[in-house]
């Protein structure tokens, strides 16, 4: 998988047992959290997109708005 060109931090609120087992397991796996949580997004975003994702991609148009009436 190409590696984006850019990066910009996000930074989330987690209970710290779920940190601490989510880094076990990352470790486990010989991957990074950081590796895991990308993958997790890049993911989302081609589900609820409903296309593939492309580094290239700086945003949704605006089919985004659309994206809050997935189903349950």
């Amino acid at each position: 998988m190409p590696t984006e060109n850019r990066t910009a931090r996000l930074t989330i609120l987690i209970d710290p047992r779920k940190k601490a087992v989510f880094e076990r397991l990352c470790a486990a796996e010989d991957t990074t959290p950081s590796q895991v949580v990308r993958r997790l997004i890049r993911e989302y975003i081609e589900q609820a997109s409903g296309r593939p994702w492309h580094a290239e991609d700086e945003a949704l148009p605006d089919e985004a708005s659309g994206l809050h009436a997935r189903k349950k």
